[in-house]
């Protein structure tokens, strides 16, 4: 819809100049199609997601109320498209919900460049194309030749690098989750996936610890990012977290063999009922979280029973999915109560590439592996400013030193209760 302003004698209007008129709706616009494009792309990465009736689980559902943002060509009006989200996460039973990583639901301003930037670079956009799609989303492309954009990715890369070989020995990992990340990026070959390490410090922060290519199942790729973080200065974390598909496991028993297992039930979860009829998943999914929502490791190891008792002699192969990994799914309960929720899943790692994944595409534009890298690191790294520290986050450092936990409580040791 064209703007219509009344334009003093002096080419100024009641909100400015004409000019800055003309480039706030030009900014609102370039908002709006992005908004629309991005749930455009949730909802049909999940159109297979359905109920039983056959029904599509995460339809468009209108628009948000309007709300202003500010952005670098002055305040605009945004109307969000809304989704309706109806699936449920398996590890906290929560509705799932969409949030933009254009525009969260908190934002009232426009995104930072560093974020807008390497998010355009993996939907495919040459340097040259940089320019007039910010000039348009920002209001201004001041500074931003294509040049300026080409020395902005060489730099990035130069940060990715430079995090790679940060030194380790002054931060204590006390949990780590470990992932292999598909994503649909310029890697050198099809099979090669992101291959991610995060960590929560002794204060109960995350944080980003080593992210690089290779193979998921690969225990050679995850030994050589292993033995890197060791070569760096990184001691050997208390707890890790991952799939059980993973080559991580086996390397890590070669790098860090002191370090317990805890795999992951979204992914167990998963592999149990796709050995079950479609007819006995509903139930043996609540069969499943019965065992890992037990008030403890007693109670978890009588779901388990149940389970096997319910299901071993029609589907021995799911049962043994769990009861020969039951150590390693339980491993959570020795750990303070309110870390469960985040030891029992590598959720803080999907959730944070969830977004990343959905706006990320094969494109027939020129790209090296290192600066398609370098770009999802910067996403990640601004992602991670966001991140919030575990649950009772001053329990971390009594985990590091050794302090013994029954059924999610401190046990006070006989030295202490002499004290």
């Amino acid at each position: 819809m064209p703007v219509l302003s009344v334009v003093n004698a002096d080419g100024t209007t009641e909100t400015g100049s004409l000019i800055d008129d003309i480039v706030r709706e030009g900014a609102r616009r370039m908002l709006a199609v992005a908004l629309e494009a991005e749930v455009n792309a949730y909802v049909a990465e999940l159109a297979d997601q359905r109920d039983e009736y056959g029904r599509r689980l995460v339809v468009r559902n209108g628009y948000h109320q309007a709300r202003s943002v500010t952005t670098a060509a002055g305040t605009v009006e945004v109307k969000a498209p809304r989704v309706n989200d109806k699936r449920v996460d398996e590890a906290t039973g929560e509705r799932k919900r969409f949030s933009s990583a254009i525009l969260p639901p908190w934002c009232r301003k426009s995104p930072k460049i560093s974020e807008v930037l390497p998010l355009l670079y993996l939907h495919g956009l040459s340097s040259g194309d940089f320019v007039p799609a910010l000039e348009q989303f920002l209001g201004s492309s001041a500074g931003l030749s294509p040049a300026t954009v080409t020395r902005l990715t060489v730099q990035w890369q130069a940060d990715h690098r430079a995090f790679s070989e940060r030194d380790l020995s002054a931060t204590d990992y006390v949990y780590v989750w470990a992932d292999g990340i598909h994503l649909r990026i310029r890697l050198e070959e099809a099979k090669a996936a992101v291959l991610v390490v995060m960590g929560v410090r002794a204060d109960g922060t995350k944080e980003l610890i080593a992210m690089a290519d290779g193979y998921r199942e690969s225990s050679e790729s995850w030994a050589g990012l292993l033995r890197d973080c060791q070569r760096r200065g990184m001691r050997a974390p208390v707890l890790a977290v991952g799939d059980g598909a993973l080559g991580f496991w086996k390397a890590l028993n070669e790098v860090f063999p002191e370090t317990r297992h805890q795999r992951c039930w979204v992914h167990k979860t998963a592999n149990c009922l796709d050995s079950l009829p479609k007819s006995a998943q509903p139930a043996a999914k609540k069969a499943i979280q019965a065992i890992y929502n037990a008030e403890d490791r007693e109670h978890a190891a009588a779901a388990v029973k149940a389970f096997a008792r319910q299901y071993g002699a029609k589907f021995p192969k799911s049962v043994k999915k769990i009861t020969d990994d039951e150590a390693e799914l339980l491993a959570f309960y020795d750990f303070p109560a309110e870390h469960w929720i985040h030891l029992r899943t590598t959720n803080p790692i999907e959730s944070t590439f969830a977004t990343v994944r959905l706006r990320t595409k094969v494109t027939k534009g020129a790209g090296s592996r290192a600066a398609a890298l370098a770009m999802v690191f910067k996403l990640v790294e601004s992602a991670q400013n966001r991140w919030r520290a575990v649950n009772a986050p001053h329990l971390v450092a009594l985990v590091r030193a050794g302090a013994r936990f029954e059924r999610g409580h401190l046990i006070e040791r006989p030295e202490i209760l002499a004290a």
